[in-house]
This record gives structure tokens, C-alpha cells and sequence, in this order.
């Protein structure tokens, strides 16, 4: 096909992506050697167009280099180099061709073949009997020299030299490193002086060592130009290397004190170094050094006239770019072929490009520049990953060997460029195909550009996503620069609840309504979940039994839009059940891998979570929320007729068991009769004056238009607002509020099943002070059961409701001035009283003085009833 490339695959064996570049060498004859950066070496024969063998080595293949003599083969892995001879492989892979199963011979590498001991190895180059490995170790590049043998199994090498260059932590323009995973290999090639006539003792011969793709004759004026006039001198060889940092740095061989340094610097990592355009003067001769970058910079190194002066030269560095990303490159006289993944490029170098030194320079250099990057053509090959030059080269047609990217085996062709021609013309016949190709490239163009637009549109929409997270969380979070927090009622976004008792299966349960409002301008979109944690006031992270005590549901939910509300209900707690009061915490969490995805999400270290917890409020459940009414209504007549049959059952055994006890032992039925008889109580006096002044309050916060006028009753006021008010942010159900409280006493069932008794009436507390008598009207609220939980309980709901509603009440110095003493010197005195007993209870129970356990508790429990039966008056 002449004047057109041509793609001939050879055989495809599958590729999967690795840590390492892959890498394709062409052999002796008809052999070539690839590796893609896993545990294996194939070995592919071009004569048979069939994979010959495969070698297993004991960790990723980072690189591999033939021996001058084509004997033996060094590969490197993480384990260090290993020499393996060529025709023992050659000859197991001839035995097993015979087999009827075409199967390549699979040979494990031993341990007897490692030849270096040095982990960490990246690239490696061969230099006469001297073997070069270069490693990263910490913060340092290491250059090691071994000495060689002709020998196969012969131990350990022995090291001649190492260079160390401390490596740059800085990230180089374009790295794909972090991003793909991918090490870039490091690149070694090995430059001569262009004098044939030298002599050089650590290679057989110098055409031996120029044999290969990384051993390059230099022009001897621009060798000492680069390398130093005592390199040149002695004709040593010096050795590049181009480093992924983007640093190009050299190493004169056998040079007394020398040491790697940088020669040039592409500010990004190093993909190719070689050398090209051969001078008509010496054959063999290269006139430019050539550096790649990843991203397409190019660097060509080349002899510069002095212009004014004659005879003066110096080593001048022609900047340009090309375009990338570049994945692989081969140079092949005056061409340059590279791949970017996408195609197979190919540039011209032209001989006759130079500098002088006069007034045009800048113009004059910044249009060659430009000349070499308008050069680049296309050869409609892509996903070339691996590049190599063919052991048999034709004289008309250029051929490639190429790796691609899905593990095919490809050999290019294509007519020689010329300058004159420049990009190779097309004869009419092909003209066709020539569209085509071009409709093709135009078709993956767009596909590409089609996945950058799906793309970007994606992280436009994690972008907004992620900024209404922030903005939320910006609302809930308080700032530590202002000192005055909004209440629960000020919040934009805040959790109410509803409280409401129910029956299933013969079974009474407490449940919670938990109302989300969303009265912020942002939307919750997926990813939100409300979590509700559940735990018992004064919270105890476990019980006594070891268990955690608190119970956490979640409810995930989404399109939360402004001004819209989540409910969601959830069991508080069972008949019985007496762990009041309980506290509700609400929080929102916001799950990063609904917004970057699981496998993003996994990126997050240890100490970074992926989730995003934002606390609400937290509401409390207390003993008043979870009373039952005993109402004589007719309309609650057949759920009181459920209870009788329970509770005319236990009267009935507590009596039998109470005639049992009289039975066998008289005293004792009587006792535990008489503990079944006894009721507590506690009380809470409150002033009339100020009760009135802050349920006016009450009354017109809840109806802002209606006029402020007092309640005429003052108990019964203050036993529905008790009753109904929802206090700790838990309002009462629905069945709660329609029930109208006609008597200032309130007969209920606790949530243990026990009766309670809320009484409020109206006294005068009086007070002979000195020569004069002194009263005020109070409200005393009296809480009566036989349970000692459900008092204390129900006490501790009205004092702490009672104290929410004194934060609302207004200043009034007359009742304060008026009664500044009432009941406080015989409420200090009946203090100290209870004081002493409850230190002598203390002391005689530390000293287990003639007290028992059940008696302490006994002392203990009157000092607390007392307590409770003669309260300070709140005023």
C-alpha cells in the first residue's frame, strides 16, 4: 500500500492496566522481548507470528535490556535484576512448539538468576561488561555501576561505583502520576564521542555498543560543548538521564571525580531522550540531542555558531512544543515518532536548522522553532502505548513495532518522508480511504469531546450540590465569632416533635412524631438522612448490664424543598416502661459518596470520615408527656373497659396474696398491706400574682391579635397549661388537646400503669414577722400517686416547666419587696434539720454502726419527702 500507512497486527494477548510503563525491545532475529509492567516477559517470535514464551518473574517488571553478545537478557523487578540466558529460553519454547496445544512455554524465573540484590530498580542500560541501575531510594536517585560476567549463574554481581542526585518533591508541570497510578520509567541512554578512531576499553567494539536504541554516536564538537573538554579528551562515554521530575541530567564514565549533573530541566517528566539528524560529512555521527516531555515540550540540543567571531561554537538549546500528551517515542534518523495515546505522530527534524549570532537570532530561531511544530503528521494509528525499532529494517518503507494498549503486537509501515515532500501524498486511488480515515478521526473527536461535555456537566452538578451542603451547614453550624446563639424558634432549619400514645396487639406503646422544617431558601437534595438518637436523661452511655442504652434511627430522605416539612414517627417507648425523662437528639448527615461516588468516598483515610454531621436541637420527653387521662367522658368508655378486666385481675391477686400472708404469718401480711396502702406526694407553690402575669403572656403569644386578658381561674389555667403546653420543643397529640379540663384535679395513669393525682388549689402564705403579719396568695400544685418514680418524675416536669415559664415572666419589684422573708427563715432552719440527718445517715452507713441497708434507705427517703411536702414559695 504504497503511500499510505499500513497496520498489520500480529496477535493480541490481552492488557490489563499496571504500575509501570509497558515496554517493547526488538531481539536477536526474529525475537522480541515486551513487558507490561506485571510479573511477566513475553517473548514473541515475528518469523511465526506466535508468542514463543513467557517468563514469570517474582515482582512487577519495571525494565529490561539485551546483551551486547544477544546471550543473555537482564530484567529488573522489585526484587532486583535478574540474568536470564537467552538460549536455554529459546530452546524450552522450540520443545514446547511441538505441542498440539500451541501454548507458549511458561518459565519461572529462580532465585539462582538474580544476579543484583537491589530493590527498587527503574531502569536499566548496559555498557560493555558494566550494568547501570538506577532506583529511587527516598529522597535520593541512585546510580549504581555492577560489573558483568559471561556466565549465567554466577552469584551476586559485584558493585564498582554508585551516584546519588537528591530528588525534587516539587510536582512537575503535567505529572499523570498521582492521577493514573502509572510510574513513569526513568530514561537511560548512553552517549559516545563521535571519534571512531578512540579506543574504548569497556565495550568489545564501539559499533557493538551503538547497536542498539540507547547508545547514540554524538558529534564530537557538540560532545565537548555539553560534556566537558576532559571527556571529550579521553573519549568516554557519558551517561543521560532523563528523570520524571522533568530534570535531564549526565555522568561522564571513568572521570576522576565526577558526578551527576543537570544539563537542562523540561519542567516535566522526561518520556524520550535520543539523538537524530546524521551529518553527510561522518556517517554514524549525530548532530542533535533530542528530549520529549509528557505534555508535548521539545528540546533540541545542537551546535550553535558564534556569528562574529569564527570558529566560536557553543551548545545551544532550541525550546518548542508539539502536541500531547506523549505516552511512548522512537527516533529514526531525521524523524521523531511519538504516540499520544490517541495517534501516532510523526515529526521532521531538518538537517540544515541552526543558529548564528547577529541581529536576527530571536526572529530566525522563533521561525524554526515554529517550522519543526508545524511539521508534525499524522499516521492514523491510536492507543499505541510501546514503541520499537524492527531488527530488519526495509530501505523504501519505514517500519515500526508497536504495543497498543489492548495487548496487540502491531507492525506499522509507511513510505520514508522526505524534506521536500514533508507529509507523503496520496495517490488518487486512495483518496477514499484517506476520507475515511479523516471521518473516523473526526467521529472520535467528537465522542471524546462528547465524554469531556458529559463530564464536565457532571462536576458542574457536584459543584452546586456541594454548595448548598455548605451552605447548610453554614446555617446549622454556630460561629465561633459570635457570642449570641439563636434559639430553637429563631432556627431557619429545626425538629419539633408530637407525642401520642397507641395501641396494637393488646399492647400500649408511646410514640414519637419527629417533624423536620426546612424554612431555609436551600434545598436538600440525595444524600441527606435525619438521625434521631434516643437516650435516657441523665444520659448513661451503657447500662448495668453492659449494653448501650441509647437507640439511634435513621431516616434517609431527599428534595427537601424551602418551606416543606419531614415527618417521620418512630416507637419512644412501651407500657411500663419508666426511663423518663428522655432525650431526643436530631442531626442531619450528609453522605460524601452520594456526591463523589463509592469509589472516591474510599479515599478518605482513617482519620478523614465521608460523613458530614450536622446537629439540629435536642428535645426532651419528660413524665407529664407520657400521662394518660382518666376521663369520664362516655366517649372513653371502651378503652376503660379494656383496663377494668387487667386491673380487677391484679387487685385480686394482690388481696390473695395478702391473705396468704395474714394466713401464715400474721404480722407480715399486715406490713406488706400497709406498703401497699402508702402514697407519696410532693408539691410546688407558685404566686398567683405571678402565674397570672405570665399566662396573659401565654394566652397572647398564642393569639398575637385577641386582647391580653387574665385567666379567671388561675388552677385550672395552670393545670391545662401544664397539661398541654409543649414543653423541651414535644407537643402533646392530638387526642391530648381536645380533652377539656373541667376540675382543677387531673386523675391519670403513668406510663407504668399506676394511678397519679394532680391537684392545684389557691392558699394564702402567711408569715408573723416582726409586729406585723404578712400573706400572699399562691397556687400550690400537688402531685399524689403510690408509685415513688411517678412523683419524683411528675415533681421533676413541673419544676422544670415552671422554670421555662419564669424565663417569660415580667420584672415586678412589689411582690418582691413586699415578701422578701416569707418562709425563708423557717425554710433554713428545716434545712440544717434534714442536713444533719442525712450526714448522720451517711457516717453510720460508712461505719456500719447498728444501721441497716433498708434503714438508710428508709431515713433517706423521709428527708427527700419532706422535702417535697414543704417547698419554698416561687415568687
Amino acid at each position: 500500500m504504497e503511500g499510505r500507512c499500513a497496520v498489520e497486527t500480529w496477535a493480541e494477548f490481552g492488557f490489563s492496566g499496571s504500575s509501570c510503563t509497558a515496554k517493547i525491545k526488538s531481539g536477536a532475529e526474529s525475537d522480541v522481548f515486551f513487558c507490561t509492567g506485571t510479573e511477566e516477559v513475553y517473548v514473541f517470535n515475528t518469523q511465526e507470528r506466535k508468542l514463543a514464551a513467557i517468563l514469570q518473574l517474582p515482582g512487577p517488571v519495571t525494565d529490561l535490556v539485551e546483551s551486547h553478545d544477544k546471550q543473555f537478557l537482564y530484567v529488573s523487578c522489585t526484587e532486583g535484576v535478574y540474568c536470564v540466558s537467552k538460549p536455554s529460553v529459546l530452546s524450552r519454547s522450540a520443545s514446547s512448539s511441538g505441542d498440539a496445544s500451541l501454548a507458549p512455554a511458561e518459565l519461572k524465573i529462580s532465585s539462582e538468576c538474580l544476579v543484583v540484590g537491589e530493590e527498587g530498580v527503574l531502569s536499566l542500560l548496559l555498557l560493555g561488561s558494566v550494568l547501570l541501575l538506577l532506583s529511587q531510594r527516598d529522597t535520593f536517585w541512585i546510580l549504581s555501576l555492577y560489573k558483568t560476567t559471561k556466565q549465567a549463574h554466577c552469584g551476586s554481581y559485584e558493585k564498582v561505583s554508585a551516584f546519588s542526585l537528591p530528588a525534587v518533591s516539587a510536582v512537575v508541570q503535567g505529572d499523570t502520576e498521582g492521577r493514573t497510578g502509572v510510574r513513569r520509567r526513568p530514561v537511560l541512554i548512553c552517549v559516545h564521542s563521535g571519534d571512531t578512531n578512540a579506543s574504548y576499553s569497556s565495550c568489545t567494539s564501539l559499533s557493538e555498543a551503538i547497536s542498539s536504541d540507547t547508545h547514540f554516536c554524538l558529534e564530537p564538537l557538540l560532545f565537548k560543548l555539553l560534556f566537558g573538554i576532559d571527556a571529550a579528551l579521553a573519549k568516554l562515554p557519558v551517561i543521560l538521564c532523563g528523570l520524571p521530575d522533568g530534570r535531564l541530567c549526565f555522568l561522564p564514565m571513568h572521570l576522576p571525580g565526577s558526578r551527576l549533573r543537570v544539563l537542562h530541566s523540561l519542567e516535566q517528566t522526561v518520556m524520550f531522550v535520543g539523538a537524530s539528524v546524521v551529518m553527510e560529512m561522518g556517517a554514524g555521527h549525530s548532530q542533535c540531542l533530542v528530549a520529549l516531555g509528557e505534555q508535548g515540550r521539545l528540546v533540541l540540543i545542537k551546535t550553535v555558531s558564534g556569528g562574529a567571531e569564527e570558529g566560536c561554537y557553543t551548545a545551544g538549546f532550541i525550546e518548542g512544543c508539539v502536541p500531547g500528551p506523549v505516552v511512548c517515542g522512537l527516533l529514526d534518523k531525521q524523524h521523531l515518532y511519538y504516540s499520544t495515546g490517541a495517534d501516532l505522530l510523526s515529526l521532521y527534524l531538518p538537517a540544515g536548522l541552526s543558529w548564528t549570532e547577529d541581529q536576527d537570532r530571536d526572529e530566525e530561531t522563533s521561525s524554526k522553532t515554529l517550522a519543526v511544530v508545524q511539521s508534525v503528521s499524522s499516521l492514523n494509528v491510536c492507543r499505541v502505548i510501546a514503541l520499537a525499532a524492527p531488527a530488519h529494517r526495509s530501505a523504501s518503507d519505514v517500519e515500526l513495532l508497536g504495543l497498543s494498549v489492548r495487548g496487540q503486537i502491531q507492525r506499522i509501515s509507511f513510505p520514508v518522508e522526505t524534506e521536500d515532500t514533508g507529509v507523503p501524498k496520496l495517490p488518487s486511488i486512495h483518496v477514499g480511504c484517506s476520507v475515511r480515515d479523516l471521518l473516523s478521526s473526526i467521529g472520535d473527536v467528537c465522542e471524546r469531546a462528547s465524554e469531556l461535555k458529559a463530564a464536565i456537566k457532571s462536576k458542574n452538578q457536584i459543584l452546586k450540590r456541594l454548595n448548598q451542603v455548605l451552605n447548610i451547614s453554614f446555617l446549622l453550624i454556630p460561629s465561633a465569632n459570635t457570642e449570641e446563639h439563636l434559639s430553637v424558634s429563631e432556627k431557619q432549619i429545626k425538629c419539633s416533635a408530637m407525642i401520642e400514645w397507641s395501641r396494637l396487639l393488646q399492647r400500649d406503646s408511646l410514640n414519637l412524631m419527629c417533624v423536620l422544617h426546612n424554612s431555609s431558601p436551600y434545598t436538600f437534595e440525595q444524600g441527606w438522612t435525619l438521625s434521631i438518637t434516643v437516650f435516657p436523661f441523665p444520659h448513661s452511655l451503657t447500662n448495668a448490664g453492659g449494653e448501650n442504652s441509647s437507640t439511634s434511627f435513621s431516616f434517609p430522605f431527599h428534595d427537601l424543598q424551602p418551606g416543606e416539612t419531614l415527618e417521620v414517627s418512630l416507637p419512644l417507648a412501651a407500657a411500663g416502661d419508666t426511663s423518663f425523662p428522655m432525650r431526643v437528639s436530631c442531626s442531619l448527615i450528609f453522605s460524601l459518596s452520594s456526591l463523589l461516588g463509592e469509589e472516591a468516598a474510599l479515599h478518605f483515610s482513617a482519620s478523614q470520615s465521608s460523613f458530614i454531621s450536622l446537629p439540629l436541637n435536642t428535645l426532651t420527653v419528660d413524665w407529664l408527656h407520657a400521662l394518660r387521662l382518666n376521663s369520664p367522658n362516655k366517649k372513653n368508655a371502651t378503652s376503660q373497659s379494656n383496663s377494668i378486666p387487667a386491673e380487677c385481675i391484679q387487685a385480686f391477686l394482690r388481696s390473695h396474696r395478702t391473705h396468704g400472708c395474714v394466713g401464715r404469718a400474721g404480722a407480715g401480711g399486715e406490713s406488706a398491706s400497709k406498703a401497699e396502702q402508702e402514697r407519696y406526694s410532693a408539691s410546688v407553690r407558685v404566686s398567683s400574682h405571678l402565674l397570672r402575669d405570665t399566662l396573659v403572656l401565654k394566652c397572647s403569644d398564642s393569639d398575637p391579635q385577641g386582647p391580653k386578658v387574665a385567666p379567671q381561674n388561675l388552677c385550672l389555667s395552670l393545670l391545662h397549661w401544664l397539661w398541654s403546653e409543649g414543653a423541651g420543643g414535644v407537643m402533646m397529640g392530638h387526642q391530648r388537646e381536645k380533652m377539656a379540663l373541667s376540675h382543677s384535679v387531673i386523675n391519670a395513669r403513668g406510663p407504668n400503669g399506676d394511678i397519679v393525682k394532680l391537684t392545684a388549689k389557691e392558699e394564702n402564705v402567711r408569715e408573723e414577722s416582726t409586729g406585723k403579719e404578712e400573706s400572699l396568695s399562691a397556687i400550690e400544685v400537688r402531685i399524689e400517686s403510690s408509685s415513688l418514680a411517678a412523683v419524683c418524675g411528675l415533681h421533676h416536669a413541673v419544676l422544670h416547666r415552671i422554670q421555662a415559664l419564669l424565663h417569660n415572666a415580667p420584672e415586678s419589684a412589689t411582690s418582691t419587696l413586699q415578701l422578701q422573708s416569707l418562709g425563708l427563715r423557717q425554710a433554713v432552719q428545716r434545712a440544717e434539720r434534714l442536713l444533719q440527718e442525712i450526714r448522720q445517715s451517711r457516717l453510720s452507713g460508712a461505719f456500719d454502726v447498728g444501721v441497716s441497708t433498708g434503714q438508710m434507705t428508709r431515713s433517706l427517703l423521709n428527708v427527700y419527702t419532706e422535702l417535697r411536702e414543704n417547698p419554698l414559695l416561687i415568687i
